[in-house]
């Protein structure tokens, strides 16, 4: 199985959070765990907003190190057919989803994985599998 984690999910590993670690180590061996772009983007984004100095600094290296350790899905071409059946089925439903997230559940599902999220907005995407650690 492919695990997709979100941005929050990536953010709760930086800040070292032991239901993270303790859902990693949960991870079977023949599971893989990976993030996509868009996640690493909005970590990024985050960090450039914060103040120069310490806590900065402290989360750009507990970024680095994690970007290092997680392999990266890239954003497929088939996650665009997929965004636009979400992001119609969503405004049917009356519902609003962030794009970034509805960009994540696009890659989750283009690539058959499972999105590993703290977010709640995820649950309503048919057919999109999720996990809440």
């Amino acid at each position: 199985m492919v695990y997709l984690l979100d941005t929050s999910v990536i953010s709760a590993l930086m800040r070292a959070n032991a239901r993270m670690a303790t859902w990693l180590s949960s991870i079977g061996v023949d599971d893989r765990v990976a993030t996509c772009t868009i996640a690493r983007g909005e970590i990024l984004f985050g960090l450039e907003r914060l103040a120069p100095g310490r806590r900065r600094t402290d989360l750009e290296g507990k970024a680095r190190k994690l970007f290092a350790a997680v392999p990266w899905e890239p954003i497929p071409p088939a996650a665009g057919d997929v965004y636009a059946n979400i992001k119609v089925a969503q405004q049917r439903r009356g519902l609003s989803i962030d794009e970034n997230d509805l960009w994540m559940a696009a890659t989750a599902l283009a690539v058959s994985a499972t999105l590993v999220s703290r977010d709640s907005d995820f649950q309503g995407i048919e057919g999109l599998s999720v996990v809440v650690p």
